[in-house]
């Protein structure tokens, strides 16, 4: 499967993510919705926020030009909220999988979608 049938098939086209992009942890966009544009200084803090959720907590992440109030930061995962919407980042061992979701699309059903395509990635080496 190619890295834009994730994005198409089992991150937006579950209805629960509204845009989404797979980013390497070594740099460059994988995979992307069409319009979705995360430019490289959004992609390193990113990829840099999973080594120090410390600092995501404090200042927050910035996506396609939106700010985004940290929820959660750890290794493994990034929740961000902006208004109703919201903003999840899974670490796997290659991978970034960054999801948009809008309301009303309820916060557990977007996390379910790409903390369960993390983890199908982690699990097949990826």
């Amino acid at each position: 499967m190619s890295w834009q049938t994730y994005v198409d098939t089992n991150l937006v086209g579950t209805g629960f993510i509204s845009r989404a992009a797979i980013l390497g942890l070594k740099g460059g966009v994988w995979a992307t919705t069409p319009g979705f544009d995360i430019a490289p200084a959004e992609q390193t803090a990113l990829i840099e926020a999973f080594s120090n959720p410390e600092n995501a907590q404090s200042a927050g992440m910035r996506v396609a030009g939106k700010k985004y109030f940290t929820l959660q930061a750890n290794d493994r995962s990034y929740y961000g909220k902006q208004g109703p919407d919201g903003l999840i980042c899974v670490k796997t061992n290659q991978a970034v999988l960054v999801g948009l979701y809008a309301s009303p699309t309820q916060p557990g059903d977007a996390t379910k979608t790409v903390e369960g395509l993390g983890d199908y990635l982690i699990n097949s080496g990826y």
